[in-house]
Protein backbone atom coordinates (compact mmCIF):
# COMPACT_ATOMS: atom_id res chain seq x y z
CA UNK A 1 0.00 0.00 0.00
CA UNK A 2 1.16 2.91 -0.89
CA UNK A 3 0.74 6.74 1.48
CA UNK A 4 0.55 9.95 0.35
CA UNK A 5 0.40 12.87 2.62
CA UNK A 6 -0.08 17.14 1.63
CA UNK A 7 -1.30 19.88 2.75
CA UNK A 8 -3.82 21.81 1.03
CA UNK A 9 -5.20 25.06 0.43
CA UNK A 10 -8.62 26.69 -0.74
CA UNK A 11 -10.99 29.18 0.01
CA UNK A 12 -13.81 28.12 2.83
CA UNK A 13 -16.44 29.51 0.26
CA UNK A 14 -19.18 27.79 2.74
CA UNK A 15 -19.74 28.18 6.47
CA UNK A 16 -19.21 24.36 7.85
CA UNK A 17 -20.82 25.23 10.75
CA UNK A 18 -23.72 24.67 8.98
CA UNK A 19 -23.38 21.28 8.14
CA UNK A 20 -21.75 20.16 11.85
CA UNK A 21 -19.96 21.20 14.61
CA UNK A 22 -16.26 21.87 14.18
CA UNK A 23 -14.55 21.45 10.79
CA UNK A 24 -11.77 19.39 12.30
CA UNK A 25 -14.41 16.51 12.86
CA UNK A 26 -15.66 16.94 9.78
CA UNK A 27 -13.83 14.58 6.84
CA UNK A 28 -14.40 14.72 3.26
CA UNK A 29 -14.00 11.27 1.35
CA UNK A 30 -13.82 9.62 -2.09
CA UNK A 31 -13.03 5.68 -3.01
CA UNK A 32 -11.98 4.48 -6.51
CA UNK A 33 -13.16 1.17 -7.71
CA UNK A 34 -12.57 -1.31 -9.96
CA UNK A 35 -16.59 -2.07 -10.86
CA UNK A 36 -19.88 -1.13 -9.28
CA UNK A 37 -20.30 -4.39 -7.30
CA UNK A 38 -18.96 -4.71 -3.74
CA UNK A 39 -19.06 -8.13 -4.39
CA UNK A 40 -17.68 -8.86 -7.90
CA UNK A 41 -14.97 -5.91 -8.01
CA UNK A 42 -12.18 -4.03 -5.74
CA UNK A 43 -11.37 -0.99 -3.99
CA UNK A 44 -8.08 0.39 -4.73
CA UNK A 45 -8.14 3.69 -3.94
CA UNK A 46 -9.62 6.22 -0.75
CA UNK A 47 -8.92 9.80 -0.49
CA UNK A 48 -9.40 12.22 2.30
CA UNK A 49 -9.54 15.91 3.29
CA UNK A 50 -9.55 16.76 6.83
CA UNK A 51 -8.57 19.51 8.99
CA UNK A 52 -5.81 19.74 10.95
CA UNK A 53 -2.74 22.13 12.40
CA UNK A 54 -4.67 24.91 11.04
CA UNK A 55 -4.74 23.93 7.62
CA UNK A 56 -6.47 21.70 5.05
CA UNK A 57 -4.48 17.95 4.05
CA UNK A 58 -4.97 15.58 2.10
CA UNK A 59 -3.88 11.84 2.60
CA UNK A 60 -4.64 8.92 -0.23
CA UNK A 61 -4.26 5.29 0.49
CA UNK A 62 -3.45 3.47 -2.86
CA UNK A 63 -3.42 -0.31 -3.05
CA UNK A 64 -0.22 -1.46 -5.58
CA UNK A 65 -1.02 -4.59 -5.54
CA UNK A 66 -4.96 -6.49 -5.17
CA UNK A 67 -2.92 -7.99 -1.78
CA UNK A 68 -3.46 -4.44 -0.77
CA UNK A 69 -7.43 -3.68 -0.37
CA UNK A 70 -7.42 -5.18 3.24
CA UNK A 71 -4.57 -3.00 4.49
CA UNK A 72 -6.55 -0.02 2.85
CA UNK A 73 -9.67 -0.88 4.90
CA UNK A 74 -7.92 -1.34 7.99
CA UNK A 75 -5.86 2.04 7.65
CA UNK A 76 -9.20 4.13 6.76
CA UNK A 77 -11.38 2.65 9.15
CA UNK A 78 -8.45 3.77 11.90
CA UNK A 79 -8.28 6.63 10.60
CA UNK A 80 -11.76 7.21 10.54
CA UNK A 81 -12.36 7.31 14.77
CA UNK A 82 -11.12 10.56 15.28
CA UNK A 83 -14.10 12.15 12.87
CA UNK A 84 -17.89 12.71 13.99
CA UNK A 85 -18.46 13.24 10.19
CA UNK A 86 -18.36 12.19 6.84
CA UNK A 87 -19.19 14.22 4.19
CA UNK A 88 -19.00 12.83 0.42
CA UNK A 89 -20.91 13.02 -2.74
CA UNK A 90 -23.21 10.01 -3.53
CA UNK A 91 -21.86 8.05 -0.69
CA UNK A 92 -25.48 7.11 0.74
CA UNK A 93 -25.77 5.61 -2.71
CA UNK A 94 -22.19 4.04 -3.31
CA UNK A 95 -18.73 4.29 -1.38
CA UNK A 96 -20.69 3.83 2.13
CA UNK A 97 -22.12 0.49 1.14
CA UNK A 98 -19.56 -0.05 -1.33
CA UNK A 99 -16.90 0.18 1.68
CA UNK A 100 -19.20 -2.40 4.22
CA UNK A 101 -19.31 -5.20 1.16
CA UNK A 102 -15.75 -5.43 1.09
CA UNK A 103 -15.52 -4.93 4.59
CA UNK A 104 -17.64 -7.92 4.52
CA UNK A 105 -15.52 -9.81 2.22
CA UNK A 106 -12.64 -9.68 4.22
CA UNK A 107 -13.92 -10.82 7.14
CA UNK A 108 -13.64 -7.18 9.06
CA UNK A 109 -16.06 -5.47 11.37
CA UNK A 110 -16.36 -2.15 10.57
CA UNK A 111 -19.38 0.24 9.90
CA UNK A 112 -20.14 3.77 10.11
CA UNK A 113 -22.34 3.75 13.24
CA UNK A 114 -20.32 6.40 15.20
CA UNK A 115 -19.72 9.03 12.33
CA UNK A 116 -22.80 11.14 10.98
CA UNK A 117 -23.63 11.07 7.10
CA UNK A 118 -24.17 13.98 5.06
CA UNK A 119 -24.32 13.25 0.85
CA UNK A 120 -24.10 16.69 -0.50
CA UNK A 121 -25.31 14.80 -3.97
CA UNK A 122 -28.81 14.15 -2.14
CA UNK A 123 -29.32 17.31 -0.41
CA UNK A 124 -28.72 18.97 -3.86
CA UNK A 125 -30.59 16.61 -5.80
CA UNK A 126 -34.19 18.09 -5.49
CA UNK A 127 -33.27 21.19 -7.12
CA UNK A 128 -31.48 19.93 -10.30
CA UNK A 129 -34.45 20.84 -12.60
CA UNK A 130 -34.36 24.37 -10.65
CA UNK A 131 -30.70 25.13 -11.12
CA UNK A 132 -30.90 23.94 -15.01
CA UNK A 133 -28.29 21.09 -14.04
CA UNK A 134 -27.66 18.64 -17.30
CA UNK A 135 -26.60 15.95 -15.05
CA UNK A 136 -25.48 15.77 -11.09
CA UNK A 137 -22.27 14.29 -11.51
CA UNK A 138 -19.76 16.20 -9.63
CA UNK A 139 -18.26 17.77 -12.80
CA UNK A 140 -21.38 19.15 -14.08
CA UNK A 141 -22.16 20.88 -10.87
CA UNK A 142 -18.32 21.88 -10.67
CA UNK A 143 -19.12 23.35 -13.86
CA UNK A 144 -22.24 25.29 -12.69
CA UNK A 145 -20.09 27.00 -9.72
CA UNK A 146 -17.72 27.57 -12.80
CA UNK A 147 -14.66 25.60 -10.88
CA UNK A 148 -11.71 24.61 -13.19
CA UNK A 149 -10.38 20.75 -12.74
CA UNK A 150 -7.48 19.48 -14.28
CA UNK A 151 -8.66 15.70 -14.54
CA UNK A 152 -9.98 15.01 -18.31
CA UNK A 153 -11.18 11.37 -17.31
CA UNK A 154 -13.80 9.42 -15.46
CA UNK A 155 -13.67 6.85 -12.53
CA UNK A 156 -14.74 4.46 -14.85
CA UNK A 157 -12.36 4.87 -17.86
CA UNK A 158 -9.45 4.90 -14.91
CA UNK A 159 -10.42 1.36 -14.44
CA UNK A 160 -8.74 0.08 -17.42
CA UNK A 161 -5.31 2.42 -16.38
CA UNK A 162 -5.47 0.47 -12.79
CA UNK A 163 -5.27 -2.76 -14.57
CA UNK A 164 -2.78 -1.67 -16.68
CA UNK A 165 -0.68 -0.05 -13.75
CA UNK A 166 -1.19 -3.62 -11.76
CA UNK A 167 1.24 -5.07 -14.37
CA UNK A 168 3.55 -2.13 -15.55
CA UNK A 169 4.00 0.22 -12.22
CA UNK A 170 4.60 3.05 -14.51
CA UNK A 171 5.04 6.31 -12.78
CA UNK A 172 2.77 8.14 -15.08
CA UNK A 173 -0.02 5.35 -14.87
CA UNK A 174 -0.08 5.86 -10.72
CA UNK A 175 -0.62 9.93 -11.69
CA UNK A 176 -3.58 9.73 -13.94
CA UNK A 177 -5.07 7.43 -10.68
CA UNK A 178 -3.95 9.75 -7.94
CA UNK A 179 -5.07 12.84 -9.76
CA UNK A 180 -8.47 12.11 -10.52
CA UNK A 181 -9.23 11.02 -6.90
CA UNK A 182 -7.32 14.24 -5.53
CA UNK A 183 -9.60 16.32 -8.08
CA UNK A 184 -12.93 14.64 -6.69
CA UNK A 185 -11.57 15.77 -3.50
CA UNK A 186 -10.61 19.69 -3.44
CA UNK A 187 -13.93 19.66 -6.12
CA UNK A 188 -15.59 18.44 -3.07
CA UNK A 189 -14.79 21.13 -0.54
CA UNK A 190 -15.34 23.38 -3.92
CA UNK A 191 -18.81 22.52 -4.41
CA UNK A 192 -20.16 23.13 -0.86
CA UNK A 193 -21.19 26.29 -2.73
CA UNK A 194 -23.90 24.34 -4.12
CA UNK A 195 -25.68 23.56 -0.30
CA UNK A 196 -26.59 27.76 -0.48
CA UNK A 197 -29.06 27.18 -2.91
CA UNK A 198 -31.09 24.58 -0.63
CA UNK A 199 -30.56 26.45 2.24
CA UNK A 200 -31.55 29.49 0.22
CA UNK A 201 -34.79 28.00 -1.28
CA UNK A 202 -36.01 26.07 1.71
CA UNK A 203 -35.64 28.97 4.53
CA UNK A 204 -38.57 30.99 5.35
CA UNK A 205 -39.09 34.22 2.72
CA UNK A 206 -40.61 37.61 3.71
CA UNK A 207 -41.22 40.36 0.65
CA UNK A 208 -39.34 43.31 0.96
CA UNK A 209 -41.10 45.05 -2.07
CA UNK A 210 -44.01 44.53 -4.79
CA UNK A 211 -44.99 46.30 -7.89
CA UNK A 212 -47.67 45.81 -9.80
CA UNK A 213 -46.50 45.83 -13.92
CA UNK A 214 -48.77 46.44 -16.72
CA UNK A 215 -46.76 46.24 -20.34
CA UNK A 216 -48.24 44.86 -23.73
CA UNK A 217 -49.11 41.24 -24.66
CA UNK A 218 -48.29 39.89 -28.20
CA UNK A 219 -52.00 41.22 -29.09
CA UNK A 220 -51.01 44.76 -28.18
CA UNK A 221 -53.45 44.40 -25.14
CA UNK A 222 -52.00 45.38 -21.90
CA UNK A 223 -51.85 42.47 -19.47
CA UNK A 224 -50.61 42.99 -15.82
CA UNK A 225 -48.28 41.43 -13.59
CA UNK A 226 -47.46 41.48 -10.14
CA UNK A 227 -43.28 41.56 -9.35
CA UNK A 228 -41.80 40.32 -5.58
CA UNK A 229 -38.88 40.73 -4.17
CA UNK A 230 -38.00 38.76 -1.54
CA UNK A 231 -35.11 37.91 0.99
CA UNK A 232 -34.48 35.49 3.99
CA UNK A 233 -30.96 36.33 4.74
CA UNK A 234 -29.25 33.94 2.62
CA UNK A 235 -27.88 33.80 -0.61
CA UNK A 236 -26.57 32.06 -3.64
CA UNK A 237 -23.21 32.54 -5.47
CA UNK A 238 -24.51 31.98 -8.98
CA UNK A 239 -27.52 33.80 -9.74
CA UNK A 240 -30.56 31.30 -11.84
CA UNK A 241 -34.07 31.99 -13.72
CA UNK A 242 -36.85 29.33 -13.97
CA UNK A 243 -40.18 29.87 -15.20
CA UNK A 244 -43.45 28.71 -16.13
CA UNK A 245 -46.95 29.31 -18.11
CA UNK A 246 -47.72 31.64 -14.88
CA UNK A 247 -44.36 32.21 -12.95
CA UNK A 248 -41.20 33.21 -13.26
CA UNK A 249 -38.04 33.34 -11.04
CA UNK A 250 -35.03 35.17 -10.72
CA UNK A 251 -32.42 34.83 -7.96
CA UNK A 252 -29.71 36.81 -7.82
CA UNK A 253 -26.96 37.12 -4.48
CA UNK A 254 -29.58 37.47 -1.58
CA UNK A 255 -32.81 38.61 -4.25
CA UNK A 256 -35.77 35.83 -5.16
CA UNK A 257 -37.85 38.43 -8.03
CA UNK A 258 -40.93 36.51 -8.34
CA UNK A 259 -43.55 37.55 -11.49
CA UNK A 260 -46.84 35.86 -11.78
CA UNK A 261 -49.14 36.95 -14.22
CA UNK A 262 -52.24 38.15 -13.30
CA UNK A 263 -55.71 37.39 -14.31
CA UNK A 264 -58.37 40.39 -15.16
CA UNK A 265 -61.14 39.59 -16.33
CA UNK A 266 -64.38 36.79 -15.36
CA UNK A 267 -63.52 34.39 -12.53
CA UNK A 268 -66.08 31.75 -10.54
CA UNK A 269 -66.88 31.34 -6.92
CA UNK A 270 -68.21 28.18 -6.18
CA UNK A 271 -70.56 27.67 -3.38
CA UNK A 272 -69.83 24.11 -1.32
CA UNK A 273 -73.66 23.39 -0.29
CA UNK A 274 -75.05 23.10 -4.02
CA UNK A 275 -77.67 20.91 -2.81
CA UNK A 276 -78.96 24.12 -1.44
CA UNK A 277 -79.16 25.87 -4.45
CA UNK A 278 -80.76 26.25 -8.09
CA UNK A 279 -78.81 26.71 -11.07
CA UNK A 280 -80.60 29.78 -13.80
CA UNK A 281 -80.17 28.14 -17.30
CA UNK A 282 -80.69 32.03 -18.71
CA UNK A 283 -78.52 33.73 -16.50
CA UNK A 284 -75.82 31.13 -15.59
CA UNK A 285 -75.66 31.78 -11.93
CA UNK A 286 -76.61 29.53 -9.26
CA UNK A 287 -78.95 31.30 -6.36
CA UNK A 288 -80.21 30.14 -2.91
CA UNK A 289 -83.48 27.77 -3.11
CA UNK A 290 -85.25 30.12 -0.48
CA UNK A 291 -85.06 33.09 -3.55
CA UNK A 292 -85.29 30.38 -6.06
CA UNK A 293 -88.81 29.40 -5.56
CA UNK A 294 -89.68 32.66 -7.02
CA UNK A 295 -87.87 31.80 -10.42
CA UNK A 296 -89.80 29.98 -13.01
CA UNK A 297 -89.39 26.18 -13.29
CA UNK A 298 -88.77 26.09 -16.53
CA UNK A 299 -85.57 28.85 -15.93
CA UNK A 300 -84.13 26.70 -13.28
CA UNK A 301 -82.95 23.42 -12.57
CA UNK A 302 -81.31 21.70 -9.20
CA UNK A 303 -77.27 22.95 -9.21
CA UNK A 304 -74.58 20.92 -9.47
CA UNK A 305 -71.04 21.00 -7.62
CA UNK A 306 -70.03 22.00 -11.05
CA UNK A 307 -72.97 24.73 -11.58
CA UNK A 308 -73.10 25.99 -8.20
CA UNK A 309 -71.32 29.29 -8.60
CA UNK A 310 -71.62 33.21 -8.88
CA UNK A 311 -69.68 34.90 -11.35
CA UNK A 312 -67.26 38.03 -10.21
CA UNK A 313 -65.25 40.37 -12.42
CA UNK A 314 -61.84 41.88 -11.19
CA UNK A 315 -57.94 41.42 -10.77
CA UNK A 316 -56.96 38.08 -9.67
CA UNK A 317 -53.90 36.63 -8.20
CA UNK A 318 -53.16 32.61 -8.64
CA UNK A 319 -52.75 30.45 -5.65
CA UNK A 320 -51.33 26.86 -5.53
CA UNK A 321 -52.90 26.09 -2.24
CA UNK A 322 -55.90 27.57 -0.62
CA UNK A 323 -54.47 30.73 1.44
CA UNK A 324 -56.76 33.30 1.32
CA UNK A 325 -60.59 33.42 0.82
CA UNK A 326 -62.51 33.16 -1.47
CA UNK A 327 -61.07 31.30 -3.66
CA UNK A 328 -62.30 31.91 -7.08
CA UNK A 329 -61.59 29.35 -10.29
CA UNK A 330 -61.97 28.95 -13.90
CA UNK A 331 -63.64 25.91 -13.78
CA UNK A 332 -65.09 23.59 -10.71
CA UNK A 333 -61.99 21.25 -9.58
CA UNK A 334 -59.76 23.35 -10.89
CA UNK A 335 -56.11 23.06 -9.13
CA UNK A 336 -55.38 26.81 -9.02
CA UNK A 337 -57.63 29.07 -7.69
CA UNK A 338 -57.82 32.93 -7.52
CA UNK A 339 -58.41 35.97 -5.25
CA UNK A 340 -59.01 39.31 -5.65
CA UNK A 341 -55.46 40.94 -5.67
CA UNK A 342 -54.77 43.56 -2.98
CA UNK A 343 -51.24 44.81 -2.07
CA UNK A 344 -52.50 43.92 1.63
CA UNK A 345 -52.77 41.04 0.77
CA UNK A 346 -48.59 40.06 1.49
CA UNK A 347 -48.68 42.35 4.46
CA UNK A 348 -49.84 39.09 6.43
CA UNK A 349 -46.20 38.18 6.56
CA UNK A 350 -46.62 34.17 7.43
CA UNK A 351 -49.34 33.75 4.34
CA UNK A 352 -46.97 35.60 2.44
CA UNK A 353 -44.31 33.49 3.06
CA UNK A 354 -46.50 29.86 2.97
CA UNK A 355 -47.31 31.53 -0.75
CA UNK A 356 -43.56 32.30 -1.71
CA UNK A 357 -43.13 28.52 -0.43
CA UNK A 358 -46.04 27.16 -2.74
CA UNK A 359 -44.85 29.16 -5.85
CA UNK A 360 -41.74 27.56 -5.48
CA UNK A 361 -42.87 24.21 -4.82
CA UNK A 362 -44.94 24.40 -8.32
CA UNK A 363 -42.07 25.89 -10.48
CA UNK A 364 -39.69 23.27 -9.34
CA UNK A 365 -42.26 19.91 -8.50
Amino acid sequence: MITLHKTIEFQETYPLDRIGGKKEELLFFDIETTGFSGEYSTLYLIGCVYYRNDCWNLIQWFADTLASEQELLITFFDFLKDFSMVIHFNGDGFDLPYLLKRCHAHGLPYDFSRVESFDIYRKIRPYRDLLGLPSMKQKSIEAFLKIERKDLYSGGQLIEVYKDYLMTHETFLFDLLILHNEDDLKGMPLILPILNYPDFLEKEFFVENQELISQPDIFGREHRSLNLICKNGFSVPVGFTRSNSIVSLEANRESLSITIDLFEGELKYFYSDYKNYYYLIYEDKAIHKSVAEYVDKEARKKATAKTCYNRQSGLYLPQFSPLWSPGLQFEHKDKITYVPYEESLFQDREKASLYIRNVLSNIYR
